[in-house]
């Protein structure tokens, strides 16, 4: 079996790199919270890098209830998250330059790495957030864990979850990043 990518192979990693550093600039997860005086619903919407949508009206509220405050201090992730993307692309970029196959496994398997200890990462802000509640709070609610896709309940709120486009992006690249190795799986 050959161990060099052919050019195709090559041209699919460049795309990929390339892609994965554009996914720094789009969003990767939401919440969305809807409630009866907010039926339009107020999002916290995270990028690799930055915190959006109306986090100054979600902090209001969350201090009712006794949970944190969310910032962009609050998650030490978003300082160094998009170096560590660009190094990555960095990787795909050097794989695609020298054509190993053996550096493809290595980049795959420090791409699946990533992915994990990201969703690790999601869970435990979800959990910390949610259970680590002040007991002076003027609203005393149980603790709770609101799932990284999908709906919950928050006293009179209603939460919504999701990945969003960068989240996509990323899947993506990892499909591209392993074509080559289905592709040429025969070739030798």
């Amino acid at each position: 079996m050959s161990k060099r990518l052919s050019t195709q192979s090559t041209i699919l990693l460049f795309v990929s790199a390339g892609l994965l550093v554009v996914s720094i600039f789009l969003q990767w997860w939401g919440m969305k919270f809807y409630a009866p005086q907010y039926p339009q619903g107020l999002n916290i919407i995270v990028y690799p890098y930055k915190l959006a949508g109306e986090i100054d009206i979600v902090n209001s509220l969350n201090h009712y209830i006794g949970m944190a405050r969310f910032s962009e201090e609050s998650f030490p992730e978003l300082q160094y998250l998009p170096w560590i993307i660009t190094g990555m692309g960095l990787l795909i970029i050097i794989t695609a330059l020298v054509r190993r196959r053996s550096l493809l496994y290595g980049v795959i398997g420090l791409f699946i790495i990533g992915g994990i200890l990201g969703l690790y990462s999601i869970r435990y802000w979800l959990v910390k957030f949610g259970t680590e509640l002040d007991p002076m709070a003027p609203i005393t609610i149980d603790p709770f864990v609101p799932p990284i896709i999908g709906r919950n309940t928050i006293a009179n709120f209603e939460t919504i979850s999701y990945f969003s486009y960068g989240s996509f992006v990323l899947g993506f690249v990892f499909l591209l990043l392993l074509y080559p190795l289905w592709k040429e799986r025969k070739k030798g």
